[in-house]
């Protein structure tokens, strides 16, 4: 977590003025410092960053935000992107394609165990970045003089886990739609069993995984809920009163409101849970 700026006691929090920035569909939004420039949301800006200039879009107008969301020193909007930015960002992913055939014939030319995810260039062209995966530790180094030798520009090989390639890849989740991480997800949430056992759901790892065989990131946009109303709830197994009879919680469903209740005699059946006093 980022630390805040000390402050002195009974004085106003220190604020910066920020846009926040996205690189890619469903990337992380960094903050940058607008620098007096006029910007929009959707408007595409050429940031300094870390790794050299690169190419963004405006997600975040700009804003007022306290010092501890900031990590200074806040780096500043370059320039709006021009046509000519436009037309060297589309140049770059040209690159990135012809980047990525080559790496795979070069994997396969030194025999490595690794599969090769995606190319990034950054958009001043000091750096390619290659991502891929693979079950162990891989020696590339031959493979990275190759590479230098090709591009002539600063290589680096980045391995990254499944849940990141599922990210870059994209794809269909087991409910049919495309993949949250894919999509609008800028960060992954830690995701636990406990929060499946919170929702009742299967806990057979085929009905709980994603497609890139972890627990399904979905699992925490409900836990907050379903933890909450768990607490004012009654508890499988306990008793209630329903239209003057004691019954017994056989079930819970949250999602519609209701509760499975036995009576003392008869089948276990459906009421609201306005129905119910506990």
């Amino acid at each position: 977590m980022e630390e805040a700026k000390n402050t002195p006691e009974g004085a106003p929090a220190e604020s910066y003025k920020v846009v926040g920035v996205r690189f890619k569909r469903a990337g992380k939004i960094y903050y940058f410092d607008p620098d007096n420039l006029d910007l929009q949301v959707d408007q595409e800006v050429i940031v300094e960053t870390a790794r050299g200039l690169e190419y963004g879009t405006v997600k975040i107008g700009p804003k007022e935000v306290p010092a501890s969301e900031i990590t200074p020193p806040l780096k500043k909007v370059i320039r709006a992107a021009s046509a000519k930015d436009r037309a060297q960002y589309l140049e770059n992913k040209e690159k990135e394609a012809h980047a990525f055939r080559i790496c795979l014939e070069k994997i396969k030319q030194h025999g490595l165990e690794m599969k090769l995810i995606d190319v990034e260039y950054t958009f001043d062209r000091c750096k390619v970045i290659f991502y891929f995966t693979a079950d162990g530790r891989v020696d590339f180094r031959e493979l990275v003089k190759d590479l230098a030798a090709v591009f002539r520009t600063r290589i680096e090989l980045r391995q990254i886990g499944v849940r990141d390639e599922a990210k870059m890849l994209g794809g269909l989740g087991p409910c049919g739609r495309a993949l949250c991480c894919a999509t609008f997800l800028g960060e992954f949430d830690p995701v636990s069993i406990k929060m499946a056992k919170e929702q009742n759901l299967s806990l057979n790892p085929t009905k709980i995984s994603g497609i890139c065989g972890r627990l399904m990131c979905c699992l925490k946009f409900e836990s907050e809920t379903y933890r909450e109303s768990s607490q004012v709830l009654p508890t499988v197994g306990s008793k209630v009163e329903y239209q003057g009879q004691e019954a017994v919680v056989v079930q819970i469903n949250m999602l519609k409101e209701t509760l499975v209740i036995q009576l003392a005699e008869g089948e276990p059946f459906e009421v609201p849970l306005g129905e119910v006093n506990f």
